[in-house]
């Protein structure tokens, strides 16, 4: 059983998957009755393996969310920091995401989806959040660049959280100020003393607490959960 969750790890299933028109390389993991879906965008100098998003899609699919972890950008793009910070073109990704999973097996093509976003993959998921309406569910921003999306913010509808490290000081006005902006459902949770990354003791599981109780209550299915 893992600590965060109700799940083995016998009841879930886990792939690798490669992600067209690029090929992007992911990991999608799906719970027996999973009650929606997850998809991570990292931020600047990360990848689908990041220690912390890992430890959250992993809680997620203790509490019955499939999760995929992809990366952003091919190993060739992230060599160029200009791209890194392409906002339009990470959103651009995550469309073409959402789109792929459209055209898997119906129980994945129909799950509910949310975005989960660290640093700069926070303003990508917003973009692509305002892009597809009718499609993303829920926003969660972990230490994320909100601001980074510019006039998209009012336009996004999905229910947003903006996770913020106490002692991040620079980031938490940058989060404010994008809060004000968006339009739909919000809520910003700033996680006591933590900094950017949320090294500290404790950091990370209060963030995958108010990440699952966004994506409990704005994103599961009539699934008991």
């Amino acid at each position: 059983m893992s600590r965060y969750g109700i799940f083995p790890s016998s009841s879930v299933t886990s792939r690798n998957v490669a992600i067209p028109p690029v090929g992007l390389a992911g990991i999608l993991t799906v719970p027996m009755g999973t009650a929606g879906l997850v998809v991570f965008a990292h931020g600047s100098g990360s990848s689908r393996f990041s220690p912390r998003n890992t430890a959250v899609a992993q809680a997620l699919n203790d509490r019955r969310f499939a999760t995929l972890l992809f990366d952003l950008l091919t190993p060739w793009e992230e060599a160029d920091r200009a791209k890194v910070f392409d906002i339009s073109l990470l959103a651009e990704r995550l469309v073409d995401v959402v789109q792929w999973l459209g055209g898997q097996e119906q129980m994945i093509a129909k799950l509910p989806l949310g975005l989960f976003g660290a640093s700069t993959g926070a303003a990508a998921a917003l973009v692509a959040a305002a892009r597809l309406p009718a499609r993303i569910g829920a926003v969660v921003s972990r230490g994320g660049r909100p601001d980074l999306a510019g006039d998209t913010l009012p336009l996004v509808r999905a229910p947003t959280l903006l996770i913020v490290g106490g002692a991040d000081e620079a980031v938490i006005e940058l989060n404010e100020a994008a809060l004000a902006r968006l339009h739909g459902p919000k809520a910003l949770e700033i996680v006591e003393g933590a900094t950017h990354l949320f090294p500290e003791a404790g950091a990370m599981d209060v963030v995958i607490d108010h990440a699952s109780r966004w994506f409990d209550r704005y994103l599961a299915k009539s699934t008991g959960l």
